[in-house]
C-alpha cells in the first residue's frame, strides 16, 4: 500500500478554504496519512508554493514525527502538547503560515509533501529553515506522498 496523504479541509487539486490562509485565520489544516512503509523511523512534512513570484516559497516544515502517527490535528503547530520539531518557514516563523499569494497573481498550488524517513531524527537545528530540512529529509526518504491544494487572492 502506497503512502497517501489527505486532508478533511480540502481534496486533492481543490481550493484551500480561506481560514487556512494567512489572510484568514491562518490555521494549519488537519492532515491524515495511510500506508507508512515498513522501516519508517520518522516522518517529515513540508508545505511549498512553487508559484511564488520569487521562486518556491516554504510555508511549513515539521519533522521528527513519530512513525506510528497517522496524521496531525488541526493547528498542531500552536499547541504545546507535542514533541514535534518545526523549522523556520520562509516568513521566518517556526510554525505553519498559510497561503498568501499576491492579489491578482492567479491561483497558487500548495504542495503538502510527506516523507517517510529511515532515520528517527533530522539532526539539524530548526533555524536552518524549511528548505534545508526538506533537502535532508530527501536523503533519508523511503517514500513520499503529496497533497496539492489551490489558493488565490482576488
Amino acid at each position: 500500500m502506497a503512502l497517501t496523504l489527505t486532508s478533511r479541509a480540502f481534496a486533492e487539486g481543490q481550493a484551500i478554504p480561506s481560514k487556512f490562509a494567512r489572510d484568514g485565520e491562518n490555521l494549519m489544516p488537519e492532515l491524515s496519512w495511510t500506508g507508512v512503509p515498513n522501516g519508517t523511523a520518522s516522518l517529515a512534512l513540508v508545505v511549498e508554493d512553487p508559484d511564488a513570484p520569487s521562486g518556491t516559497f516554504r510555508h511549513l516544515a515539521v519533522y521528527d514525527i513519530p512513525p506510528d502517527w497517522d496524521g496531525l490535528p488541526r493547528s498542531v503547530d500552536t499547541g504545546s502538547d507535542t514533541n514535534l520539531r518545526f523549522a523556520r518557514n520562509d516568513f521566518g516563523n517556526a510554525r505553519y503560515d498559510g497561503p498568501q499569494p499576491p492579489k491578482g497573481h492567479g491561483p497558487h498550488h500548495y504542495h503538502f509533501r510527506l516523507a517517510a524517513l529511515d532515520v528517527p531524527t533530522i539532526n539539524l537545528p530548526p533555524d536552518v529553515g524549511a528548505e534545508r530540512i526538506l533537502q535532508e529529509a530527501r536523503k533519508h526518504a523511503i517514500e513520499e506522498a503529496e497533497l496539492v491544494g489551490i489558493y488565490e487572492r482576488h
